[in-house]
């Protein structure tokens, strides 16, 4: 059984951690509002340019001048599957679920005889996918010295994922991250983003099912040389959303977490507390009965 010192010791201690989860819960909810404003505000800008894309692409012969954005290499063998996380911990499930996501679907392309390499965006992935996946590792991209990744990481990302696909060293590239739904709901998320995923129900009209179909629109100049710019801005624009919903989902899942961390300091407090009396009170019980009895033997 605990002594009395001891017990001190360990609410004194689970006190001090209980203020350092608040600290983390009340800096998390400061900056939820401000990263869920910035996901919720270029969801829409992403959506539409991937739904334009998708609409021009479904409009081009595939050649093999195509740009390989859009044609890809003709090939399916060699999948890079791109997974963002985060640097910093303390975040409940948040980085093991889109980790879980991306190594449930690398197991589907093995077993399918694919080829999987990983390009690795923050340091919470990177030893997990490492053990599981030896030498599959492509590039990590450090985020490290990092604040919060945003346009000017999305776009160095996709320089490099471009790159790698010139010079051939995979066929098509899927994204891993989290969607934001709420403080308490984060959504792992898997995305095709090279090539271009053509969906031939695709359509630029924003109205709702049941209205007339949109008129028909023309483009000038025309549809490729309108793709041959619009390709590397949607990679660009699909990764940067990503970013942006990672960083609200990681502040959402940490407020969570240590709101419940808290909590539970706050259970485990109140039962030490309470073993802490009852050992006290045994004590001084112990020590008037002794008192007691020498009394009488004078």
């Amino acid at each position: 059984m605990a002594t009395l010192k001891e017990l001190k010791g360990r609410i004194s201690s689970v006190k001090s951690t209980q203020k350092i989860t608040k600290a983390k819960q009340m800096v998390a909810a400061a900056k939820l509002r401000k990263a869920q404003a910035a996901a919720e505000a270029a969801r829409p800008y992403a959506q539409r340019m991937e739904a334009v894309v998708s609409s021009l692409a479904s409009r081009v012969t595939r050649t093999d001048k195509s740009p390989k954005l859009l044609a890809g290499t003709g090939k399916d063998q060699v999948q890079m599957l791109v997974v963002l996380t985060s640097d910093r911990g303390l975040a409940g499930a948040f980085n093991a679920n889109i980790v879980k996501e991306a190594r449930s679907f690398a197991r589907q392309l093995e077993s399918e005889g694919k080829t999987v390499l990983f390009y690795l965006a923050g340091r919470k992935g990177r030893s997990i996918i490492n053990r599981f996946h030896p030498g599959q590792t492509e590039k990590y991209f450090d985020t490290t010295d990092i604040k919060s990744p945003g346009f000017d990481e999305a776009r160095a990302i996709a320089h490099d994922l471009t790159d790698m696909l010139e010079a051939g060293k995979f066929d098509v590239a899927h994204l891993f991250y989290s969607t934001f739904k709420s403080a308490l709901t984060q959504e792992p998320t898997r995305q095709q983003i090279i090539p271009v995923k053509i969906d031939q129900t695709a359509s630029l009209s924003t109205a709702a099912a049941g209205d007339a179909p949109p008129a028909s629109v023309e483009y000038e100049p025309d549809e490729a040389g309108i793709l041959e710019d619009l390709l590397p801005r949607n990679l660009t624009t699909q990764i940067f959303g990503a970013l942006l919903e990672n960083m609200a989902s990681e502040q959402g899942a940490s407020m969570t977490a240590m709101d419940n961390a808290t909590r539970n300091a706050g259970e485990l407090i109140g039962d030490l507390t309470v073993q802490y009396n009852r050992s006290r009170q045994a004590a001084i019980t112990t020590e008037l009965v002794e008192i007691i009895s020498g009394a009488e033997a004078l």
